[in-house]
């Protein structure tokens, strides 16, 4: 049995750590907690965050070159992106806590891991 606060606590650290920054430093809470937590739930979770994480990353890079390309044009797009990741997010965080036994799995995302 697992320690259900630890659970969430984890869990929630994983998938909140894009909120840290979007440089490439936040990856790296999850990446610890998927090496040194033992709990199956905690290590779903800290993979999801991952590849959450690579894909905001590469959808970012994407947008960018796109704004950049149309001078600015499509500006609302990066809103529209960063409105969709940190919904996404938050969506991530509240089912962690009412539900800290089931891993969240972000909708439409590429999962490398």
């Amino acid at each position: 049995m697992y320690d259900t606060d630890k659970r969430k606590l984890l869990s929630a650290l994983s998938h909140g750590a894009i909120f840290f920054s979007t440089a490439f430093i936040s990856v790296g809470v999850p990446v610890a907690i998927f090496f040194v937590s033992d709990d199956p739930v905690v290590k779903e979770n800290a993979k999801e965050s991952i590849n959450f994480h690579l894909n905001v990353w590469f959808y970012g890079f994407i947008i960018t070159g796109l704004v950049w390309i149309t001078f600015g044009l499509l500006l609302p797009l990066a809103g529209l992106g960063y409105l969709l990741h940190w919904g996404l997010t938050i969506w991530a965080l509240a089912q962690v806590f009412s539900n800290p036994d089931t891993p969240f799995r972000y909708p439409l995302i590429f999962r490398i891991l």
